[in-house]
């Protein structure tokens, strides 16, 4: 087969990355086309799999149309050249674009409720639209259903193993012995995201968690006022699941971060006033995240995140073995979804290619 995969963010360099090599272990002709937006370029670099740059990154809603229309007229231009069987992406606008007016079938996958826009640019011209069966909302005759998250794509333990946390926090140079909290604060500069809000005052919640003994340590995508800042860290992207797997408890505005931590068994409080299906799933099902979204969020994120940081590890550890029990490994659910069961090796006791329901 021929596939196209492409790749917008950095995050779905981490969805796709183990079912690319898969499918070129198994013959299949893969191609990647990227735009460079969030580093992800810089990713694809660091997990060496080879792709082809169509359009460079935006700073606001205009660029971004702009970006998105040369990245589609670019695809289109290289998809009739390379004549693909199947074309994948995540939220997959011009996937499913292109696919409809070349012989390409398209797979989209995608998991977030409020992205109204993407969801009438791409799902009604998707052969396929895949979201987890805690997705709220009924997508029509194309919606496949699967019981997983997105990150099990790629912190599945039988994906990712952490390396080991004194290596991560000695980087760092923190002291292991102290409880120690990720803060993530988002830029909210994109096309779904408008008029949400997060953090009200993430310095005073600084302070406060300070106050109880805790290192704190900021990640941000966006600029963050001067005595936030000095909290702020480097470190090279391939350790940041390291991280998150070493810290004590997540705060922050990052959802997809928040249900990275919580498959790696690290609690996560999630702030923000955009409802996401897959966090209240992990909330209601694990109680491995806290989600404040209300008006009160400010005081209920204090609150929350002392009463976790007060939990023992073992019981994050079990919670973790619950949803890991339930739920697949996503990248088989790609695999599952791109070829014909036909050309995939076979495997002991598989369950049904897509265990769920498809609308």
């Amino acid at each position: 087969m021929k596939v196209i995969v492409t790749i917008q963010h950095a995050g779905h360099v981490h969805f796709f990355k183990h079912a690319i090599a898969e499918l070129t272990d198994q013959g299949h002709e893969v191609r990647v086309f990227a735009r460079d937006n969030e580093s992800s370029v810089e990713l694809l670099d660091r997990c060496d799999i080879e792709y082809e740059l169509l359009a460079g990154s935006a700073d606001s809603l205009p660029s971004l149309a702009a970006a998105q229309a040369v990245y589609e007229a670019r695809l289109l231009r290289a998809a009739r050249a390379f004549d693909p069987d199947v074309m994948t992406a995540i939220g997959g606008v011009a996937v499913s674009h292109v696919a409809s007016v070349t012989d390409a079938r398209s797979v989209v996958f995608y998991d977030t409720e409020h992205a109204t826009l993407i969801r009438r640019l791409a799902f009604p011209f998707a052969d396929t639209v895949c979201t987890p069966d805690c997705f709220s909302g009924d997508i029509g005759a194309a919606h496949v259903r699967y019981p997983s998250y997105h990150e099990l794509a790629y912190l599945h333990p039988d994906r990712f193993t952490p390396q080991d946390e004194a290596d991560v926090l000695a980087d760092l140079d923190v002291d292991p012995d102290g409880p120690i909290v990720l803060l993530r604060l988002g830029d909210w500069g994109s096309s779904h995201d408008i008029g949400a809000s997060g953090v009200s005052d993430p310095l005073a919640l600084i302070e406060a968690l300070e106050a109880d003994g805790a290192d704190v340590l900021v990640t941000a995508e966006g600029e963050v006022p001067a005595a936030v800042a000095t909290r702020l860290f480097s470190l090279a992207p391939e350790r940041f699941h390291d991280l998150l797997a070493a810290v004590d408890l997540y705060v922050g505005e990052g959802a997809t971060t928040a249900a990275e931590c919580a498959v790696l068994g690290t609690p996560a409080v999630y702030v923000s006033t955009l409802q996401l299906g897959y966090l209240q799933d992990i909330e209601s099902s694990y109680g491995l995240v806290a989600n404040c979204s209300g008006d009160d969020r400010g005081r209920r994120t204090l609150e929350v995140a002392r009463r976790f940081l007060d939990t023992d590890t073992e019981e994050w550890e079990r919670r973790r073995e619950m949803l890991l029990a339930d739920k697949l490994d996503t990248t088989d659910v790609i695999l599952d979804q791109l070829t014909p069961a036909v050309d995939r090796p076979s495997k002991a006791a598989t369950p049904d290619p897509i265990p769920g329901t498809s609308d």
